[in-house]
């Protein structure tokens, strides 16, 4: 069984908040941990009315202090917005204090629209092409090998990932050696041409021997098929209402909600959504197993954006179980 990973943006509900959102992750990160779930991710966005984690070093404290064996850590960090010394130092203050579990997942997108990213950067005459430069330079950090010292950070082994979604992250994590997440579970198109990619020029690395994939998969499963195909409807609003430039808080779920899209809405929601697996727990190990089987994948990383947040723990208990069972 290759391990199973958890993904999580603290998604904030109609009518509730940052804080019951907060409180709701920890939930999720004690089941994971229990469940045997590898690592529990949390990503960078800002500006979006349905994610809360944001300040993602920080939520990342949060869940690492109130767990005790599961791996923590960014899916990712959206590198071109901070200073390359400034993550060193907030993770290796992270793993100061949780030595072994921190993961540092990088990106290169601002994970925002242009305007949020004008005010995080305060100009955006940072070239997303030096995300790679700006990699070498943070984990030279990590290694000491920079007259200035990232303090804590400096000696400290904090795992380094490079995140993609397109064939330019399959590029730099394979010249660097480092391990790749693709984000499958958003932006599927490039998946299999980037995985081939990244494994035909992987460099071997302190870090890394060989080439190791993780990608990120949609599960939304409950005990029917039915009961699941209305769970994923919150997801599919959250797509539609995004792409239409009017992100909201993530929606209670509607019965029969893709009868009332029109055609463009449909056909864009079956291509972002094409890495999930919808359904009874039965329904659940046949597509999750075949996904695995098609890409090779070496872990999976599980996103559930689920609105009713005992029908999201169960959907996380279903898939570990299908797994273990598998």
């Amino acid at each position: 069984m290759i391990p199973l990973s958890v993904l999580d943006l603290s998604p904030i509900t109609a009518g509730s908040d940052a804080a019951q959102s907060f409180r709701n992750t920890m939930d999720l990160a004690r089941l994971s941990e229990r469940l045997g779930y590898r690592r529990f991710w949390l990503a960078e966005h800002h500006g979006m009315p349905g994610i809360a984690s944001a300040a993602t070093s920080v939520l990342i404290g949060y869940v690492a202090g109130g767990t005790s064996t599961i791996r923590v850590g960014a899916g990712g960090i959206m590198l071109p917005n901070h200073s390359p010394l400034v993550i060193a130092e907030q993770f290796g203050t992270l793993e100061s204090l949780y030595p072994g579990r921190i993961d540092l997942g990088l990106g290169r997108a601002p994970g925002s629209d242009q305007a949020t990213a004008r005010a995080l950067r305060r100009n955006l005459a940072t070239d997303p092409d030096a995300f790679p430069q700006d990699v070498l330079e943070l984990m030279a950090y990590f290694e000491g090998t920079t007259p200035i010292r990232a303090v804590p950070g400096a000696g400290l082994k904090v795992p380094i990932w490079i995140l993609g979604s397109s064939l330019f992250g399959a590029q730099v994590a394979a010249a660097l050696g480092l391990p790749y997440a693709f984000a499958s579970h958003f932006a599927p198109a490039a998946m299999m041409h980037a995985i081939e990619l990244y494994r035909s020029k992987f460099k071997p690395s302190a870090q890394c021997e060989k080439p190791y994939v993780m990608l990120g998969y949609n599960v939304f499963a409950a005990d029917t098929d039915e009961e699941a195909r209305v769970l994923v409807t919150s997801m599919q609003q959250a797509f539609v209402n995004l792409r239409s430039g009017r992100p909201t808080t993530l929606q209670p779920p509607i019965a029969g909600y893709e009868n009332h899209l029109a055609p463009h809405e449909r056909l864009m929601l079956d291509e972002v959504l094409s890495c999930s697996a919808i359904g009874s727990p039965q329904t659940v190990r046949e597509q999750l197993t075949d996904f695995i089987a098609r890409t090779g994948a070496d872990e999976i990383i599980i996103a559930s954006m689920i609105y009713d947040h005992r029908a999201r723990m169960r959907s996380y208990e279903i898939a570990a179980e299908v797994m273990r069972e598998a």
